[in-house]
């Protein structure tokens, strides 16, 4: 993409807008000065424009992110994501990102488009790192799921496309009267709609339909972190199972899948790969004598 050069004011570094706080959002920054920058903005991103019989190629070609699924335990909430991405019947690749801790608070999984996908968490996560620097506070989870669902409605064009992008946040609300119900799982869809999912769990991707049906009969209200952390990878290995986008673990070259869990104490935090290997390697070996689980 060519970027147009910023000119400096006269014993300035930067131009004086870059010096002015009008506005605590990163994005209204970006959409008066360098508006190209905006998720969406550029449609297909200088693309020429194509046929409509050649629009499920294109699609199908961009690599794609799978699976995504949260749960609610005791005093916090987790996200977790395989980590496979396809290119139409291709494995385009084996240890994706796709899990993402937004602040301090909230993360984010990413599903569909991966490239957009993960262009907008970008943005996002320097959204509300800026909002934080100018105001000296946090957005509340209202207003921080809010901005995303904007990002989610500004690639509509390219959603329509074949290109959809599409979250699952998760965020930790401090203010919650009840701190053992404080963790909020939120769900989009392509046009910016906002969704609480209070069931308690609730997944994203290809192979969603077969990890929420795992976690109808996993799922405990009361349950804590390590139960939600072996129910999660549980409903991963039955999406993975079951849908061929969605990546198993895959122990000969140690990839597993990542885990965000956010609680009162920690905040939000990524599993390290040490503790995500031992819960999965032992649910491999409980399938193995088990196999439907």
């Amino acid at each position: 993409m060519e970027h147009t050069p910023f000119r400096a004011m006269p014993g300035a570094s930067l131009p004086a807008a870059y010096m002015t706080a009008e506005t605590s959002s990163f994005m209204d920054f970006l959409r008066v000065q360098a508006p190209h920058l905006l998720p969406g903005s550029g449609g297909l991103g200088g693309v020429e424009p194509v046929r409509a019989r050649q629009l499920p190629d294109l699609a199908q070609q961009a690599p794609h992110g799978t699976t995504i699924v949260a749960v609610t335990f005791d005093g916090g909430v987790l996200i977790a994501g395989d980590r496979r991405a396809t290119s139409g019947n291709l494995i385009a690749q084996r240890d994706m990102d796709k899990v993402f801790v937004a602040d301090a608070y909230s993360a984010v999984g990413i599903a569909g488009t991966a490239g957009l996908a993960i262009e907008m968490v970008r943005i996002y996560q320097v959204e509300l790192a800026h909002y934080e620097k100018l105001e000296g506070v946090t957005l509340s989870l209202d207003a921080k799921t809010n901005k995303l669902s904007a990002m989610v409605r500004g690639n509509l064009d390219a959603a329509m496309q074949g290109l959809a992008a599409i979250p699952l946040f998760i965020g930790y609300d401090v203010d919650a009267a009840d701190p053992a119900s404080a963790g909020r799982i939120v769900s989009f869809d392509v046009v910016g709609g906002r969704y609480e999912e209070r069931a308690g769990f609730h997944g994203v991707g290809s192979g969603s339909l077969f990890a929420r049906s795992a976690l109808k009969k996993l799922w405990d209200p009361g349950c804590d972190e390590d139960a939600a952390i072996r129910m999660t990878i549980e409903a991963l290995y039955d999406a993975a199972d079951d849908d061929s986008a969605t990546g198993g673990p895959d122990l000969a070259r140690g990839i597993y899948p990542q885990i965000v869990t956010i609680t009162a104490a920690e905040g939000a935090v990524h599993l390290s790969d040490d503790k995500v290997a031992e819960v999965t390697e032992s649910v491999v070996t409980t399938r193995a004598s088990q196999p439907r689980g």
